[in-house]
């Protein structure tokens, strides 16, 4: 039972401290507001453009996919290694794990995602 009082010290500590810190960042705070300060920081950069442009749906869609295969291609990293060691139920596994990889993408070729233009 003891040991409950220094968990409980413990996020009572914790809590106030959190809450201090937040007291801190809101009263050391720079106040000034100008129009360099509120502009966003591009490395020296002069801006340009708008911060907030449009762009084509297609790079986000190439982005998701890039990101997806990518991830499963990492799975297969520890099969490609150990190949010669597994046996054939895992080497079945994992043929059977790249023929998902490229039934995806020929759905996503018939979806008509990867356009070419």
């Amino acid at each position: 039972m003891k040991e409950l009082y220094f968990i409980l010290v413990f996020l009572v500590l914790s809590a106030i401290f959190a809450v201090l810190m937040l007291i801190a960042g809101v009263i050391c705070q720079y106040k000034k507001n100008d129009f360099i300060k509120k502009t966003p920081y591009e490395c020296g950069v002069n801006i340009f453009s708008d911060a907030r442009a449009k762009y084509d749906v297609r790079f986000f869609n190439y982005a998701i996919l890039f990101l997806i295969f990518d991830v499963e291609t990492i799975f297969l990293f520890p099969f490609a290694k150990n190949f010669a060691q597994l046996g054939l139920l895992a080497v079945i596994e994992g043929l059977f794990f790249i023929a998902i990889l490229i039934l995806a993408l020929v759905y996503v070729i018939k979806k008509n995602v990867l356009r070419f233009r």
